[in-house]
């Protein structure tokens, strides 16, 4: 049968046997004007296969309304990868991981305080499947079947690390087929047997691995799963990825060369990441972490940075690598097949544009109420509640005359939180910090504003406690022993900062924004570096480059060209701890 892919001993194509060697690019996180750039030099390494996931929550970021143009348009991916003659191996949601902002799924989700994603819970599936019915006509002709580069689909992602609802998967893999997905399914899980087994249903989908080390001596568990069927590493991990105040991840080329020669000899693989990219805006994914405190073990929520490069061969400006020659030369070596490298390769244009002042600033709370209405609850509800996915809340409130100390306390807040009482900060709580009573300072005499800024970090990505990613202030404030009531809520997702008015005053020592005017001659990639300012968020011409820490351990932020102008170009930092220089600086290289 002409065009189609074939699950046999191996993998058959057009009747003949191909070997799959796929190299991971995520549309989401790259600018779509460097997608033909990143899927040519994909293919001058050696593949013929190029492996993405849709992330659902770029795609339906409200309730029925669907995004599938400028930087999310698939279809034009799909059409860039088959004009260089390349296949695709898609894994479209509803979970992805992917160190992504709550693993792909959107966040309105979790406005059901009953929500069970990943499951057989029925709201959660009506969503899904609603999701589906707009996603899969859009696939469906772009499968190779019907004459498109589409060669193999993944069910779910990594469920055994999840769950082991056989239902659930099978419902999705019907779903798919019922909606038009014809090409072969897949599964992806650990190497591990009772994972892989939880989260592998082989009757109706390929089981594969995700590994990033010896991958020889890791696949007899899948070997006893598949029987007579393929040998694939969906995710062969070249890299890793960083988290904020974590170290930086290095990985042993040598090592990784070794394990992609084993895996080439005797299966399949995906290079993960061969272009990593970045989590623009705030759409960085968490882990949870094990720590050991006082001889108990507790999970560390550690969100991820914002740059994605996670040291893959094609870094995230699109400058070749050591790692990409040494893979494009194993790659030819395996399968002796020469791959011309683009003959434009190396004009990456990558270059400092100086150093620029800062030309005005404004204070968070001079401004907020330009920027958010606020919405009264006797008690604090959370982000999502509100009908908000990313970014701040300020929680403000009105204490009684009192005089004197009084303790406070906030029960279940995600991520992180900088009280404040008539407008000076008092304390910061952060991961294990919340579970500590705090002291305020009243004043005397007079009434006092309390006010809480929160920050949305990332929802997690991966683990047990997906379910559990409100954001804000979850239970509620404790004042001495009681809960305290009224609150009036500013959803700050900080998308009309065009409205702002720097004229109204600034105080040191608060969050505030910040402007900077510069010019730019010639467009090119650069890389914004801070020294100086603490943390917050960056917007260049209104576009949202992520943000920033001082903890690092990345210590500049990615900006692509085409979000450049030239002439007059405009940041907007919005900076929350009171930490700020005069200047920022634009350089030339990726500073871990």
């Amino acid at each position: 049968m002409l065009n189609a892919l074939e699950i046999r001993e191996d993998f058959y194509l057009n009747a003949k046997p191909i070997k799959i060697i796929s190299g991971a690019i995520h549309y989401f996180r790259v600018d779509p004007d460097s997608w033909y750039d990143r899927l040519k030099k994909i293919k001058a390494m050696g593949c013929n296969t190029v492996e993405t996931y849709v992330a659902w929550n770029v795609h339906e970021p409200k309730k029925g309304e669907f995004h599938f143009s400028g930087a999310y348009d698939l279809i034009k991916f799909f059409e860039l990868a088959q004009q260089l003659n390349l296949y695709i191996i898609l894994r479209p949601s509803p979970y992805i991981c992917a160190e992504w902002e709550f693993g792909g799924l959107p966040a309105w989700l979790l406005k059901d305080p009953n929500m069970k994603v990943r499951s057989c819970y029925r709201p959660f599936l009506e969503h899904v499947r609603s999701y589906y019915e707009t996603l899969i006509p859009l696939i469906a002709p772009y499968q190779i079947n019907n004459g498109g580069p589409i060669i193999l689909i993944q069910v779910e992602n990594e469920y055994g690390y999840y769950c082991n609802d056989k239902e659930y998967l099978l419902i999705l893999a019907d779903m798919m087929e019922e909606l038009g997905i014809t090409v072969p399914l897949v599964t992806s899980d650990s190497t591990r047997a009772s994972i892989l087994q939880a989260g592998s249903i082989p009757e109706k989908a390929l089981p594969t691995v995700n590994c990033g080390a010896n991958l020889k001596q890791r696949l007899d568990a899948l070997k006893t799963i598949i029987s007579n069927r393929p040998l694939m590493c969906m995710e062969f991990w070249v890299g890793w990825f960083n988290v904020w105040g974590g170290e930086y991840q290095v990985q042993s080329l040598s090592e990784l060369n070794q394990d992609l020669k084993d895996m080439l000899a005797i299966g399949h693989i995906n290079i993960y990441m061969a272009h990593g990219g970045t989590n623009f805006g705030f759409m960085n994914g968490a882990n949870y972490y094990e720590k050991v405190v006082d001889s108990y073990i507790t999970e560390t929520y550690a969100p991820a940075t914002t740059s994605y490069d996670y040291q893959a061969p094609i870094n995230e400006a699109g400058e070749l690598t050591e790692k990409f020659y040494v893979f494009k030369q194993t790659i030819e070596t395996i399968t002796g097949q020469k791959n011309k490298l683009p003959l434009d390769y190396e004009q990456v244009n990558v270059k400092a544009l100086g150093t620029w002042p800062v030309s005005e600033k404004v204070s968070l709370f001079q401004v907020i109420d330009v920027l958010s209405q606020p919405v009264y609850h006797k008690h604090p509800v959370t982000m999502e509640s509100l009908d908000q996915a990313y970014g701040y809340v300020l929680y403000r409130s009105e204490l009684a005359e009192q005089t004197g100390r009084q303790t406070i306390k906030l029960l279940d807040t995600n991520d992180r939180a900088q009280v404040f009482l008539n407008k000076e900060h008092q304390f910061t709580a952060y991961q294990e910090t919340f579970n500590m009573k705090q002291t305020l300072n009243l004043s005397d005499g007079s009434n006092d504003q309390l006010d809480i800024l929160v920050e949305n970090m990332g929802r997690a990505n991966f683990g047990r406690y997906l379910d559990q990613q409100r954001k804000g202030i979850n239970k509620g404030v404790m004042l001495d022993e009681y809960f305290h009531t009224g609150w009036e809520h500013y959803p700050l997702p900080l998308t009309n900062l065009d409205e702002l008015d720097f004229n109204k005053g600034y105080h040191k020592g608060q969050p505030a924004f910040y402007k900077i005017i510069f010019n730019v001659d010639q467009l090119s990639d650069t890389y914004l570096t801070l020294p100086g300012w603490g943390k917050g968020v960056v917007f260049l011409n209104q576009f949202n480059l992520g943000r920033f820490w001082k903890q690092g351990p990345q210590r500049s932020l990615y900006v692509p060209a085409s979000k450049l102008i030239t002439g007059e170009n405009q940041l907007i930092i919005f900076e929350t701890e009171g930490e700020a220089a005069e200047t920022i600086q634009f350089i030339k290289d990726n500073r871990p």
